[in-house]
């Protein structure tokens, strides 16, 4: 399975209804800054997200206009399967799958993080997705796409990791960020990896090193929530999918939904 595959099985009208028959109704972006409590490190974030019936289907995003969000609404999921921006392509995809299997008939399991504030349910949701990964004491995991609050609970199980991220940069124990997750792969014996890898093309590479390698990949996916699970049993064991709206916009309960086997 690959994404070009999952893409011709919708436009063959194979995993539901026609998507020249499914329109966006609303387009979306989100842009988030924050710094939680005790931390010394702030961050972005910019999402673009486009509805398709009662499911919002996201991508994370370097740069993406008003224009481009704005000329998506009315246009059939079909029609931007095609759109030159792979953010948008994107989106259609995961809204279109969010659409057909809706995460809460298909998950494995759903889990509610509590409220409160954005550290803790930053804490609470990593806890939840390290309990997925379940790594061992001593196990080394490849992290891509840094998030502070996995670090602390990857720490707290005693396990080590690589963080990775396209950014770099330094994570909040001041530990060097590696740009090149392919080339720190080989060191480790788990991959954790954020579903903003589909947004910025790095996904299938990785998983084709990592399924060629042996190594356990896990994903944590707000991009890409209802896309990822279909590769679980193609190099992918498991998948924490994460719809909007996402924990950091609410303070009150949100919900991630686990898979460990893939949507039917």
């Amino acid at each position: 399975m690959t994404l070009a595959d999952l893409v011709e099985l919708v436009r063959a009208g194979e995993l539901g209804p026609d998507p020249a028959t499914c329109s966006v109704s609303v387009g979306f972006i989100t842009k988030q800054g924050a710094r939680h409590a005790t931390r010394g490190q702030s961050y972005r974030n910019t999402v673009v997200s486009l509805r398709v019936e009662e499911a919002v289907g996201s991508c994370a995003v370097e740069d993406v206009t008003d224009d481009e969000v704005h000329g998506c609404v009315g246009a059939t999921v079909l029609d931007l399967l095609g759109h030159p921006n792979l953010a948008v392509r994107t989106a259609a995809l995961d809204a279109y799958l969010a659409h057909v299997r809706p995460h809460h008939l298909s998950a494995t399991k759903s889990v509610t993080i509590g409220p409160g504030s954005s550290l803790t349910k930053s804490m609470a949701r990593a806890d939840a997705v390290v309990h997925l990964l379940d790594p061992a004491p001593g196990d080394r995991v490849l992290v891509v796409g840094v998030v502070n609050s996995l670090l602390h609970h990857l720490r707290q199980r005693g396990a080590t990791y690589v963080p990775c991220d396209l950014k770099g940069g330094r994570t909040e124990w001041d530990e060097p960020i590696t740009t090149d997750a392919e080339s720190a792969l080989d060191g480790c014996d788990l991959v954790l990896a954020s579903g903003m890898t589909v947004g910025n093309g790095t996904f299938e590479p990785l998983l084709r090193h990592a399924l060629a390698a042996g190594k356990p990949v896990v994903l944590f996916a707000q991009t890409a929530s209802a896309i990822l699970p279909w590769f679980i049993g193609n190099g992918v064991r498991a998948v924490s999918a994460e719809p909007y709206p996402f924990f950091w916009l609410d303070g009150g309960p949100t919900t991630i939904h686990h898979y460990t086997e893939r949507p039917s």
